[in-house]
């Protein structure tokens, strides 16, 4: 039975669901009694104040260091993120110092969490801060969503928890807890005007920075994706999903198709110095500035060996031999996934160009280490690292 089906026949639609039921979905959108609004607020800022993580970014008031968690969590775990927050504010404390900072190292504090357009955004974004607002994070919306890499959602976190703006969010926590309260009868990417109606209207505007804080850690903590603790939940009450039942088959999910696989062939090119050729990848893109060793897709009916001189021939303009294969490293990404043939290489003859690149460079490898790059790389280093030492 298809999920649609299952909900169909749990979960009336929104716009006929009973008018004598008080906490009803369509009174949620049509707007919020105001019992309703006022327990739902009061339940959340109790819960929260006893069962509240006690985070880092929470500890500041500092637009700053918010923005950076704000950034940072995008997308990524906050057990992934405080190590990285802590070690970001050492190196770059203020604006000004990320602003001044070269690229380089703004990516390679970031390496390892990955989506690197966000470090590549924060870096021109505190440029644009330290030119335009004299190296004052921005109080208000409008110019908050001007910079670069800071839409809606992430503008309203920043300035309700710096400033305790009554702006509202709407991350994927969010948006999965408000969906099930309302027991949405569509995935949420299809009612986001709605959703964010909704998150307006709950807001509790004497106290936006807790309240926004304590709807995230709600999702975060027990309205999980998966077997959510709603029996410990302070919005039980008012939850449509829970009232019918239907907690674990929302919110509904769009069918996805299966994640394109690509077969990459790799070189890791040495000189008669013993040097590794590695080249920095042009700035747009999901690795933007990032080192890399050199290669390119396998075309159908290509040997990987075949592959990997054409590409170094098209992207460098040399040619080279290709020897034992190194290791083959297997990396997902949130839309596809890569396997990289990576093989030993010796330079035959030419003089690499940045013919696809940004730049190219031979370094040892005691070198390597200061340069960033994805973490599908860092496995083929370590690979280089261990042939050394046997």
């Amino acid at each position: 039975m298809s999920q649609q089906t299952k909900l169909s026949a749990a979960l009336p639609r929104v716009n006929q669901l009973p008018k004598n039921t008080t906490q009803n979905s369509a009174s949620l959108w049509e707007g919020l009694p105001s019992f309703v609004l006022t327990d739902l607020q009061q339940t959340l800022h109790n819960w929260y104040g006893k069962q509240g993580r006690d985070l880092p970014w929470r500890r500041s008031r500092d637009p700053y260091a918010i923005w950076v968690s704000e950034i940072m969590l995008q997308q990524t775990q906050v057990k992934t993120v405080i190590p990285y927050y802590q070690r970001w504010l050492d190196q770059f404390p203020t604006v000004e110092a990320l602003a001044a900072a070269n690229q380089q190292a703004v990516l390679k504090a970031w390496e390892g969490l990955g989506y690197y357009a966000r470090a590549r955004n924060l870096h021109r974004a505190a440029e644009q801060i330290a030119n335009i607002h004299g190296g004052r994070f921005p109080s208000d919306l409008e110019s908050v969503m001007a910079l670069p890499g800071i839409g809606r959602t992430t503008a309203g976190g920043i300035l309700s928890a710096a400033f305790n703006s009554p702006l509202a969010i709407l991350d994927g926590n969010v948006k999965r807890v408000l969906a099930r309260l309302v027991a949405l009868d569509r995935p949420p990417n299809k009612a986001i005007k709605e959703l964010w109606r909704l998150s307006e209207a709950i807001l509790e505007p004497q106290n936006p920075r807790d309240f926004n804080q304590a709807l995230m850690d709600l999702g975060a903590t027990l309205c999980t994706r998966h077997n959510p603790s709603c029996l410990l939940c302070p919005w039980r009450r008012h939850c449509q999903a829970y009232n019918l039942n239907v907690q674990s088959e929302l919110p509904m999910s769009e069918s996805r198709a299966p994640l394109p696989h690509k077969q990459i062939g790799v070189a890791v090119i040495r000189n008669d110095q013993g040097q590794i050729l590695i080249d920095r990848r042009r700035q747009e893109g999901l690795l933007g500035g990032l080192w890399e060793f050199p290669g390119g897709k396998i075309e159908p009916k290509e040997t990987v060996q075949d592959c990997i001189q054409r590409e170094i021939r098209e992207e460098l303009g040399i040619e080279i031999e290709v020897g034992d294969r190194l290791i083959v490293v297997d990396h997902a990404y949130t839309h596809f996934r890569v396997t990289l043939n990576v093989y030993h290489c010796r330079l035959l003859s030419g003089e690499p160009q940045p013919l696809e690149c940004d730049e190219v460079l031979w370094v040892t490898l005691d070198e390597i280490d200061q340069y960033p790059f994805p973490k599908a790389n860092t496995k083929i280093i370590e690979a280089l690292k261990q042939s050394e030492i046997n």
